[in-house]
């Protein structure tokens, strides 16, 4: 099962690749500049489907091996916790902000900017879901329970993103607003982007807070955690550290 989902692991970020595409190109992204659901689907895909499809999927071994290898030792002694935190904030300031008023109503008549959100959604999506899930061989610096929390609270804030949207009760967005008795109304067109961003992060993050909780109540400890004591214990050894997730064989 390892062995085929490793086969599978390129084709993960050729998909990453044809949704971005999908989304920004017509029809999908003409269809954004004009309905609310349009460009929550665009959102969504580029804030969290795309980003995780490209972590799980990056061809690393297409790389300098040396580079590569040198940077996962690196991921491996960066284990801070400011650090950590400080990619999930700029996750949440990104994401939260292109779900701004003024944010979506400027992207309307120029879709020029929508590269810019395309690339900072994506940028910032990348580096939350390198703290989430293992893009072999570089490996999560995260805890099980922090990857837990670093899951839940971008999908909630989203969440609260749409909850907001879909249930104001007024025009959220002006330039996505629509005349009375011509087609979808505007409120009904909020409540079904309402229910977009509930939908692909939930499927999208859910997964991972499972994982990451049943994982870490089954093992009882993170053997992450051995380590690093094992290092508090013994400052003076020489031996160098293996990268986040390297086990000694049984």
């Amino acid at each position: 099962m390892t062995d085929r989902f490793t086969r599978l692991r390129p084709w993960l970020a050729v998909a990453g690749a044809v949704g971005t595409a999908a989304v920004l190109l017509p029809p999908a992204g003409t269809a954004a500049r004009h309905y609310v659901f349009a460009q929550a689907l665009q959102y969504a895909v580029l804030a969290v489907v795309v980003p995780a499809l490209l972590v799980l999927g990056a061809p690393w071994r297409f790389g300098p091996a040396g580079l590569v290898g040198r940077l996962a030792i690196a991921r491996s002694h960066r284990t801070r916790t400011a650090r950590t935190w400080l990619v999930l904030i700029a996750f949440l300031v990104v994401a939260l902000a292109w779900r701004l008023p003024a944010a979506v109503n400027a992207l309307v008549p120029n879709p020029a900017l929508t590269i810019g959100q395309a690339a900072t959604l994506i940028c910032a999506g990348c580096a939350l879901w390198l703290e989430l899930a293992a893009s072999p061989p570089l490996l999560p610096r995260t805890t099980r329970p922090q990857r837990a929390a670093f899951a839940a609270l971008p999908m909630w804030a989203i969440w609260a993103s749409g909850y907001v949207m879909g249930f104001s009760g007024t025009t959220w967005f002006s330039a996505l607003a629509h005349s009375p008795g011509h087609g979808l109304g505007t409120l009904a067109d909020q409540e079904i982007a309402a229910f977009v961003l509930f939908a692909i992060p939930g499927l999208s993050f859910v997964p991972v807070i499972y994982v990451s909780l049943l994982t870490w109540l089954r093992d009882g400890s993170d053997p992450d955690d051995e380590m690093r004591q094992v290092q508090t214990d013994a400052p003076g050894s020489v031996m160098p550290r293996p990268p986040r997730g390297w086990r000694l064989p049984s």
